[in-house]
C-alpha cells in the first residue's frame, strides 16, 4: 500500500478558557477530476507512491481575541501535536534565514529542487487579477498546504514536496506556509545554478480550506490551442509574453512522469538512473542543472529523448513567443535576467504582506577567510585545502622557494644574519 502521509492545518486555538468549548471538527473531503498536466509539470527527482492521508481534523472558532497566538494541530499517526505559529502574520526574519540553509541542505540531499519550485508556482499561479477580495483572488497564500486543493489535478505529485518540507516548517513555526513555499521554489532555483531571485517575505496564510480557490486555474500541457491558452491564463494574473516565455524556461528543470500527468516516457537514458527515483521524462539532458539549454533543445529537437509538450513547442511557433524564445536560446544572461524578474512577480501575486512593504532576508556574506588550523598541518593523512595550499606556495616563492622545489639551504637566511651581526658591530663601533 502506498505511505499515507498527514499534514498540518492551521486553526486559532490560544483563546480564552470562555471560548474553548467552541472547538468542533469536521470531516474535509474533495473530488479530484481528470488529470491535466500543469505549465510547470515538474515532477521531483525525490519521488515516492506517496498518497494522501491529510486533514482530517480541523478545529474551528467561530470568534477571535485580537492579538492572540495561534497554534496548529498536527495530526500525525492518529495523535496530535501543537505547534506554535507566528504571532503575528509577518514571518520572522531570522528563522526565515535559518528555513533557507535547511532547504540549502535537503535540496543537497534529496535533489528535489524541480518540486520544490513548482509548489512554490502552483501556490501563487491561481490568482485572479479580476477579483479584488483576499484570498478569494488566489495567489500565494499558503492554500496549497490543504486536501481539497492538493486533490485538483494539476497538483499531482505535490504532496511530496509537502512532505519533504514539513519537517522544516515543525522547525520554524514562525514561518507561514506561504512564504516557505516561495523561499523553497526561489532557494531551489538558486541552487541548481540559476539566477539570484529578489524576493521578499512576510506573506499572510489563509486560515482553512474554505479559502482555498476552485480547481481550474492552473494551465494545462496540451490544449486546443496552446498560445490562446497560455494567455488566457498568465494574462489572467497580470503577466505578459515575455514572462510566459521566461517562466517557461524553468522546465530546464525536472521530469514529467505519465502515470501523474499523462505525458512523457516512463524513463529515458537521461532519467533511467535518477538521481533520486528513476524514471519519467525530462526536457533537458542536465534535468538538474538551471540554465538556457531548454531553449536550444526545444528549437532544435534533435533529442527524442527529451519532451516537448504543445506548450512548449508554441514558444518558437507564436511570432511573439519567438522573439523571446529566440533571444533566450542565444543569450543566457539575458534569460536569466527576465526569468528572476518574472518569478519574482508570479511568487508575489495575490500575497497580503505584513508588513505591507514585506520583508527582505540579507543573503549570506561572502565565504570569510580559512581560519588556521593546526591540525591541518600535521604529518598525518589529512589533505591541505587548496586555499591553505596556496598561502604556503605564496610564502616559500616570497623567499625564493616553493612547496614543490624547497630551498637547498638555509644561505638566505645566513646572509640575512650576517648583515645583522655587521649593523650591531658597526653601532658599537661607532659609539
Amino acid at each position: 500500500m502506498a505511505e499515507r502521509l498527514s499534514l498540518t492545518a492551521q486553526s486559532p486555538v490560544a483563546m480564552a478558557s470562555s471560548l474553548s468549548s467552541a472547538a468542533s471538527s469536521r470531516l474535509l473531503s474533495s473530488t479530484s477530476t481528470a488529470a491535466k498536466l500543469s505549465l510547470s509539470s515538474f515532477s521531483s527527482s525525490f519521488s515516492s507512491s506517496s498518497s494522501l492521508k491529510c486533514l482530517r481534523t480541523s478545529t474551528l472558532i467561530s470568534q477571535h481575541l485580537p492579538n492572540l497566538k495561534r497554534s496548529s494541530v498536527v495530526v500525525r499517526n492518529g495523535g496530535f501535536s501543537t505547534v506554535a505559529s507566528p504571532k503575528s502574520a509577518a514571518s520572522d526574519p531570522d528563522q526565515l534565514k535559518s528555513a533557507r540553509e535547511d532547504i540549502k541542505e535537503l535540496l543537497k540531499s534529496t535533489f528535489c529542487h524541480p518540486i520544490l519550485v513548482r509548489l512554490g508556482w502552483h501556490d501563487s499561479g491561481t490568482y485572479n487579477k479580476n477579483i479584488e477580495e483576499w484570498p478569494q483572488m488566489g495567489g500565494a497564500n499558503g492554500s496549497l498546504r490543504f486536501e481539497v486543493e492538493l486533490k485538483h489535478a494539476a497538483n499531482a505529485g505535490l504532496v511530496n514536496a509537502l512532505k519533504l518540507i514539513q519537517s522544516i516548517k515543525d522547525k520554524y513555526s514562525a514561518v507561514t506556509y506561504a512564504d516557505l513555499f516561495q523561499l523553497a521554489s526561489a532557494t531551489a532555483i538558486e541552487e541548481a545554478g540559476g539566477p539570484k531571485i529578489p524576493m521578499k517575505y512576510g506573506r499572510v496564510d489563509v486560515s482553512g480550506p474554505e479559502q482555498c480557490p476552485e480547481e481550474g486555474r492552473l494551465p494545462a500541457a496540451g490544449p486546443p490551442s496552446p498560445a490562446d491558452h497560455l494567455r488566457e491564463v498568465f494574462y489572467r494574473m497580470g503577466l505578459n509574453d515575455k514572462d510566459i516565455v521566461a517562466l517557461s524556461g524553468a522546465h530546464t528543470l525536472g521530469r514529467s512522469r505519465p502515470e501523474r500527468s499523462g505525458w512523457g516516457k516512463p524513463e529515458t537514458k537521461y532519467t533511467k538512473e535518477g538521481p533520486g527515483a528513476p524514471g519519467g521524462q525530462s526536457w533537458t539532458a542536465q534535468w538538474l542543472k538551471f540554465d538556457h539549454s531548454y531553449f536550444k533543445d526545444i528549437k532544435e529537437r534533435r533529442d527524442e529523448d527529451l519532451l516537448v509538450l504543445p506548450t512548449d513547442a508554441v514558444l518558437f511557433e507564436d511570432p511573439s513567443f519567438k522573439v523571446y524564445a529566440e533571444k533566450y536560446a542565444e543569450d543566457q544572461e539575458l534569460f536569466f535576467k527576465d526569468y528572476a524578474e518574472a518569478h519574482a512577480k508570479l511568487s508575489n501575486l495575490g500575497a497580503k504582506f505584513d508588513p505591507p512593504e514585506g520583508i527582505v532576508i540579507a543573503d549570506a556574506t561572502g565565504a570569510t577567510p580559512e581560519k588556521f588550523v593546526a591540525a591541518k598541518y600535521s604529518s598525518g593523512k589529512r589533505e591541505l585545502s587548496e586555499t591553505m595550499k596556496q598561502k604556503i606556495r605564496a610564502e616559500y616563492q616570497a623567499v625564493g622557494g616553493s612547496p614543490d622545489k624547497p630551498l637547498q639551504s638555509n644561505y638566505f637566511l645566513n646572509i640575512m644574519i650576517a648583515i645583522a651581526v655587521l649593523a650591531i658591530l658597526t653601532s658599537l663601533l661607532g659609539n
